[in-house]
């Protein structure tokens, strides 16, 4: 049995009918070129000071122009880069957007993700996914129509290596048999399920602590939630699994300016924001973390007003 509650990121974050916001890197407006990356530390401080919850990282190895998404994360190896941003920040939580699993040895990543630990306590939260992006498959000529039975795979090799002293081990991915993993995490790890990840919803309510899914109306968003936690209660009655999702932001300098959607997201004034923020809590989102990609405002504008005029609405838990 998983015990994530007592997880000092996990308390500030996560509660049954509240919403945390964060912050996706990198905190920029750069719309649909390569980000700058320029003053990420600062930000970074400023919003852990304005009470965000959270920065998330994506594992993206490859430009690649066909994909359609022309982002290419924080540019920066994921784990890397989080480790750069940890050691500037002091208690806000680093995300993982996702590990994706069959691009990295379940092995590799226990072993970055518990020393991260080590190093960081209780700031690491590690999100998972099978991958998407076709290009970066090819690149390390791993099969990409495999990915979701990879994934299933790597997601227990991970779990079992990570909290199991000297485990018995012997699956596609490598055998562990009188050996075992140093450090282990300093307490469990708050992992999500980031998309489908190539499973059955029933899969993915079974496994990991929570659920990160792509951005939906709120109406919408409830309706799948509702669906995820039911399945979730038949398999872990009584457990609260958190529901997460990030949202594009485009605030407008009005702030009674009325929601229009965009790419993944919305342009819209901060009234209505709180607004459509408190949809989003009612419904079940425990926890939604803005991209600023496409904002027309600069990125520190942004935190400014949405640290001193929303964040106060969401505030962390503890």
């Amino acid at each position: 049995m998983r015990n994530v509650e007592s997880h000092l990121s996990y308390k500030r974050m996560f509660e049954k009918g509240k919403l945390t916001l964060g912050l996706h890197i990198p905190l920029e407006n750069y719309h649909f070129q390569r980000p700058k990356m320029e003053r990420q530390i600062e930000l970074a401080q400023l919003s852990e000071r304005f009470g965000f919850t959270s920065l998330w990282f994506r594992d993206v190895l490859l430009e690649d122009p066909n994909f359609g998404d022309p982002a290419v994360g924080q540019i920066y190896d994921m784990v890397i880069y989080l480790t750069y941003i940890a050691s500037h920040t002091e208690k806000i939580a680093l995300g993982t957007s996702a590990v994706v699993l069959p691009l990295r040895h379940p092995l590799r990543v226990a072993k970055e993700i518990a020393t991260l630990d080590q190093l960081f306590p209780e700031r690491i939260l590690l999100g998972v996914s099978s991958g998407d992006r076709r290009a970066d498959f090819l690149g390390l000529r791993v099969e990409h129509e495999a990915r979701g039975k990879t994934f299933a795979e790597a997601y227990e090799y991970l779990q079992t290596v990570m909290y199991r002293e000297f485990p018995e081990l012997d699956s596609s991915l490598g055998k562990i048999q009188g050996a075992n993993l140093v450090p282990k995490p300093t307490k469990q790890i708050p992992t999500f399920i980031t998309g489908f990840a190539q499973q059955e919803m029933d899969w993915f309510a079974q496994h990991g602590d929570g659920w990160i899914y792509y951005p939906r109306d709120p109406f919408s968003q409830g309706r799948l939630i509702e669906q995820w936690r039911s399945l979730a209660e038949q398999h872990n009655s009584g457990t609260f699994k958190p529901f997460l999702q990030p949202m594009h932001l485009d605030l407008s300098e009005d702030p009674n300016e009325k929601p229009t959607p965009i790419r993944l997201g919305y342009r819209l004034g901060r009234n209505y924001l709180i607004e459509l923020l408190t949809l989003y809590q009612e419904v079940g989102v425990n926890h939604l973390f803005f991209a600023l990609f496409d904002s027309q405002r600069p990125a520190e504008e942004v935190i400014h007003e949405l640290g001193e005029e929303v964040v106060p609405h969401f505030p962390p838990l503890n």
